[in-house]
C-alpha cells in the first residue's frame, strides 16, 4: 500500500480512499488540484493496485491496520477529514469504529455499505469475477465493456454519467492495468462484502456526513441510519458518485461539511 501527499503540510489534511477496484489517479486526479487549496491532500493506493509495488490485497481490515500505522507514524495519530468513494467508504466507517486513530471529519460518498455472511460474499465475488475482471485490466475489456458502450452511446439522460463514471474507473485508460492481479480483485470485493464496520457508529469529536444520492434508492438511507448514529446525511437528486464526477461542485461540498471559510 501507499499513500501519495500533494500540497502544504500546514493545511488541515484530507485523505481520499478510491473505489472498489479504482486506480487513485483516475479515480480522484480530476479533484486533486482543486482540493490542494484547501488541503493537505493525502491519497491512498491499495496493496495490488500500484504499478510501483509487487503486492496483492488481502483483506480490508489487513490493510486498514496499514492505513492506521501509516496516519499514527506520519499524521500524529490524526486526520483533520477522511472522503471514502464507494468501496472507500468503508474503509473510513472502519477507521472511525476502530479508534485507534481519529477523523474529525468522515465523508461517506454514497457507499452502498452492502454487506453479506461469508459464504454469500464469495458466492457474489464467484459470480462477479469473470465479469468484472476482463473490464479493468484487459485492453478488450470483454463483455462488460461492451455492455457499457451500449448504455454510453444510447442517448439517454444516463448515457454522459455512465461515460464520466466508467473515465473514473480507468476503464478505456490509456494506462495497463495489467498489474492488478486477480487475487487481489478477488480478495477485494469479497472481504468488502463481508467486514462488519459496525453500527450505530458514534465518536466524539467525529461528524460522519453521507453524501446520499437518492437516485440509488431508500433503502441506502436505512442502511446509513443502522450503520451510523446521527450522521450529517447530505441527500442529492444523483446517482452512486455522481457527485465526484463534477470536480468543482464537489470540492465545494467537501469544503462547505468541513466547515472551512473560502
Amino acid at each position: 500500500m501507499k499513500i501519495y501527499g500533494f500540497g502544504d503540510r500546514n493545511k488541515p489534511s484530507i485523505m481520499l480512499f478510491p473505489g472498489t477496484c479504482c486506480y487513485w489517479k483516475t479515480n480522484f486526479g480530476h479533484v486533486l488540484e482543486g482540493l490542494q487549496q484547501y488541503f493537505y491532500t493525502l491519497i491512498v493506493s491499495y496493496s495490488g493496485f500500484d504499478e510501483t509495488e509487487n503486492t496483492t490485497f488481502i483483506s480490508e481490515l489487513d490493510e486498514t491496520e496499514k492505513i492506521e500505522s501509516y496516519v499514527r507514524e506520519n499524521l500524529g495519530g490524526k486526520i483533520f477529514a477522511a472522503y471514502g468513494c464507494s468501496l472507500g467508504g468503508s474503509f473510513v466507517s472502519l477507521l472511525v469504529s476502530r479508534q485507534n486513530i481519529h477523523i474529525d471529519h468522515a465523508i461517506i460518498g454514497s457507499s452502498d455499505m452492502d454487506q453479506a455472511p461469508k459464504w454469500l460474499a464469495h458466492l457474489e465475488t464467484a459470480l462477479i469475477m469473470p465479469i468484472f475482471y476482463p473490464l479493468i485490466s484487459e485492453k478488450g475489456g470483454g463483455l462488460m465493456k461492451k455492455v457499457f458502450e451500449k448504455k454510453m452511446n444510447s442517448g439517454n439522460d444516463s448515457s454522459d454519467y455512465i461515460k464520466r463514471f466508467m473515465k473514473m474507473m480507468g476503464a478505456g485508460s490509456e494506462i495497463d492495468f495489467s498489474f492488478i492481479s486477480k487475487e487481489s480483485m478477488k480478495n477485494q470485493f469479497c472481504t468488502d462484502f463481508y467486514t462488519k464496520v459496525g453500527e450505530h457508529i458514534q465518536v466524539p469529536g467525529t461528524t460522519i456526513h453521507v453524501f446520499y444520492a437518492l437516485k440509488m434508492g431508500e433503502k441506502y438511507r436505512k442502511r446509513y441510519l443502522k450503520y451510523f448514529e446521527n450522521p450529517d446525511i447530505c441527500e442529492y437528486d444523483l446517482q452512486h458518485e455522481e457527485l465526484l464526477l463534477d470536480a468543482e461542485r464537489w470540492i465545494d461540498v467537501v469544503v462547505q461539511v468541513c466547515g472551512i471559510v473560502k
